[in-house]
């Protein structure tokens, strides 16, 4: 499950070089809006490989399907690390090397950080999460359904899941989507920043998950030994979603908390959550129902 990571190119390292047979693509090539300036500043990548920090040309490392068995859906993945670094292993890289494994194509998102562990201490940190990660996150939806054809995918079947800080993404790009632009000078614009459904998998902030009349349905996982407001804070956000007559499916998982991401390790039903979210999108008919 684990994708091989090179133990000398350990810091200063970007993910390219760490995933070398997986393609990267930039959100913006010629950089991100207020972070051109650093578009050529290196990730960090921690002595395990596991976090990723240092973000400042955000992009997906894409994971597709073999073409037979390739269902059209896509799911943009992005991981937690409370906003300080990316669980770029456990939440990235195993999730999509699953989902492709199991027919959907998966874009692990690397997004820029609220409270990035390297900015030096007593410095503003240059980022936000409602400002530059939701930007990211929108732009990777527009992104895959401009590229839908390149990929197998059917840009009506785009959804994002997100794990703990990045649970908080996603959950803000499925309340805040962006309109397509049609007279847009960038063409990646004139697609829509509508996720077509989401998966919220023990998200931070639950408190201001909101979801309308409307929103796209919603898969939501968490621990029953997490912090308060998760374990019993994602209850909550599920009664939001069923009064606003949106559909939702929640599974809280005994014995085990915070962060089980996709792991060899993990034992017990939690470990079988990506089965359900698979069964999930199934039932809801985003594998290969419509065409592509």
């Amino acid at each position: 499950m684990k994708l091989p990571l090179l133990a000398s190119l350990l810091i200063a390292t970007h993910v390219a070089s760490a995933v070398p047979d997986r393609q990267i693509v930039p959100l913006w090539p010629q950089g991100a809006p207020g972070s051109e300036a650093r578009k050529n500043e290196p990730e960090k990548i921690n002595a395990s490989g596991s976090n990723v920090s240092n973000i400042h040309h955000p992009s997906l490392l894409v994971y597709l399907p073999p073409k037979e068995k390739a269902t059209g859906c896509a799911v943009i993945v992005a991981p937690g690390g409370g906003h300080r670094n990316l669980a770029i292993q456990h939440e990235g890289y195993n999730v999509g090397e699953w989902l492709a494994a199991h027919g959907v194509a998966a874009f692990v998102l690397t997004y820029r950080l609220a409270r990035d562990e390297d900015t030096p201490p007593g410095a503003p940190q240059p980022y936000t999460i409602e400002g530059t990660a939701l930007a990211d996150a929108q732009r990777a939806i527009r992104i895959v359904r401009t590229r839908a054809a390149e990929w197998h995918v059917n840009p009506s079947a785009v959804g994002i899941i997100g794990f703990s800080a990045g649970g908080e993404v996603a959950a803000l790009a499925a309340m805040r989507p962006e309109a397509a632009k049609p007279d847009a000078t960038d063409p990646i614009d004139r697609q829509n920043a509508r996720p077509d459904f989401q998966g919220l998998i023990y998200p931070g902030q639950s408190g201001k998950i909101i979801p309308e009349k409307g929103a796209p349905p919603v898969f939501l996982a968490c621990g029953y030994g997490d912090r308060k407001d998760i374990s019993e804070g994602l209850a909550e956000v599920y009664l939001r979603f069923k009064q606003a007559e949106v559909p939702a499916e929640l599974h809280i998982y005994a014995g085990v908390g915070h962060g089980f991401g996709v792991r060899d390790s993990n034992k017990g039903p939690a470990a079988a959550w990506i089965v359900r979210f698979h069964e999930w999108l199934a039932d809801r008919k985003f594998l290969g129902d419509a065409k592509m």
